[in-house]
């Protein structure tokens, strides 16, 4: 089994790519050893000192570290990725339930329209290249002319993010919907 490895725009970021399916369904962050509990896979990797966080994509495994050396710690990554794949464990546990939002959508009935288009622009524009960055963006709400979204795996804490949504993502979708004045990240 070969598993690269790219860089991220987040340098406490990697992104390990084993050459096969890793998720089907939505993508998971995981920020603690708690959370973790429900996949083998990000459970072993942060018994790894010096992982933070891990988050599974539809194809690979963003990984977060400390102020630890790459250099020191990415073996050790490389190690547990291949034993879990080749061990055939599953990725998430059976008993893992669908992951809770952690916070429900915000935003006027009569904004619904505008919504439905700034999700759709979200997942065919923005999704797809932020996860070849190592992350997700997940909507949260719409109010007053203002969108509001959640990073996460390389994005969350990323120091270029906030040039992601500001120059990127905002000017997109203030092009594209009318009424879209700025996007904040929550």
């Amino acid at each position: 089994m070969f598993i690269q490895t790219e860089a991220t725009p987040n340098p406490s970021t990697l992104k390990f790519l084993p050459g096969r399916e890793v998720l089907t369904g939505e993508p998971r962050d995981f920020r603690s050893v708690d959370a973790a509990g429900v996949s083998p896979l990000a459970s072993a990797l942060f018994a790894i000192n010096g992982v933070t966080g891990v988050f599974l994509g539809a194809d690979f495994i963003s990984v977060t570290k400390d102020d630890s050396d790459w250099a020191h710690i990415k073996p050790a990554i490389l190690g547990a990725i291949m034993e879990h794949f080749l061990s055939g464990a599953p990725i998430l546990s059976e008993s893992a339930a669908p992951e809770a939002e952690t916070g429900e959508e915000f935003f006027d009935e009569g904004d619904g329209e505008t919504v439905e288009i700034i999700k759709e622009l979200l997942a065919t524009r923005v999704r797809p290249a932020v996860a070849m960055d190592g992350g997700d963006i997940i909507f949260r709400g719409y109010k007053s002319g203002t969108v509001f979204l959640h990073m996460q795996g390389a994005c969350s804490g990323c120091p270029s993010s906030t040039a992601t949504l500001k120059n990127g993502i905002e000017n997109l979708l203030r092009h594209f919907v009318p009424g879209v004045e700025q996007v904040q990240q929550v």
